[in-house]
């Protein structure tokens, strides 16, 4: 086994935050998750309480936080829009000011520190699939921006602390994931379609639905974290994770009504401010360099998803 470390994983109470718990206290490390609780939930980590290699504080990484660690996950921040726009403002605080603090924790313990960064530092894309080289075409002063320029900020953060002061970061951009945890009530598109199904109301869909994501399942998504945390420090990143696979918001809609057995209709509501179009990455460089590539076919996933919901919403 790997060198038992002690990690802190802020954010550790929400959706991914609660899973790299899960998957790091199984690796045999101790985990310290910080959160909040704004988008977190205790229930996501309350089967952890107790465990003698886990430990919970409530703190906002908008304030300094002192502890002593040997790795830093750095996953605060509201990340669904219904969440992200109720408090703009404290939502780039969460990106900026929570870096500053993470980020010099790191310093002071001289260790590695990763951000979950986001593929709406991409804004609605020009180029398709998304490559790490393309620069996003993002409106600053957008319904968005609070959390696309936050994220952006953010890496800017992350990569002057490493040209700075030599500190060893690694930054995963992140597209759509989807799995159980996920928040009943956070808008994202995936959590709404099966919402709104289970219950039998409409499935809202906004625009024509010709509008395509590619949709990472949350198991596959925090391999990739845990394989670029403890990759060679000369792959700071960033680095894309996501799935190739590419559908349609329509289509996604079609197949949750079909695996859920609703008799669910679809109506048609207009297309947020600043919506991206299409939303695909490139993976090339985590399949070269970290050997990662998603293995969860989204049937596969969607039916545990849609499992958990049953179970929570009691459907």
């Amino acid at each position: 086994m790997a060198e038992r470390k002690t990690i802190l994983i802020t954010g550790g109470a929400g959706f991914l935050g609660s899973h790299l718990c899960d998957r790091l206290i199984a690796d045999g490390h101790d985990v310290i998750c910080v959160d909040n609780f704004f988008t977190g939930a205790k229930h996501n980590i309350e089967h952890l309480i107790g465990h003698p290699s886990f430990e919970l504080i409530r703190h906002d990484v908008t304030f300094p936080l002192y502890i002593e660690v040997h790795q830093i996950y750095n996953l605060a921040c509201p990340a669904s829009p219904i969440h992200y726009q109720h408090d703009p403002v404290q939502t780039t605080k969460t990106s900026v000011h929570g870096a500053i603090n993470m980020l010099g924790l790191a310093k002071r313990l001289k260790c590695r520190i990763f951000q979950a960064s986001t593929s709406e530092v991409y804004g609605d894309p020009s180029v398709h699939p998304q490559t790490e080289a393309y620069w996003g075409n993002v409106n600053p002063i957008g319904p968005r921006s609070c959390y696309d320029e936050g994220k952006r900020c953010a890496e800017t953060l992350f990569f002057d602390y490493h040209h700075q002061h030599k500190l060893e970061i690694k930054v995963a951009r992140i597209f759509n994931t989807y799995g159980p945890r996920m928040h009943p009530k956070d808008g994202r598109v995936v959590s709404n379609f099966i919402v709104q199904a289970l219950q039998g109301e409409p499935i809202t869909i906004y625009g024509d639905g010709c509008q395509t994501r590619s949709f990472c399942y949350v198991d596959d998504l925090i391999e990739g974290f845990v394989r670029l945390m403890n990759s060679p420090s000369d792959l700071t990143g960033p680095v894309n994770l996501g799935n190739q696979s590419e559908f349609t918001i329509r289509q996604l809609a079609e197949k949750v009504i079909e695996m859920t057995g609703s008799r669910s209709e679809l109506i048609s509501k207009p297309l947020p401010a600043d919506d991206p179009r299409q939303r695909q990455p490139d993976i090339s460089l985590a399949t070269q360099k970290l050997g990662w590539q998603p293995a969860t076919p989204l049937a596969e996933g969607l039916e545990r998803t849609i499992a958990y919901f049953r179970t929570l919403l009691g459907a």
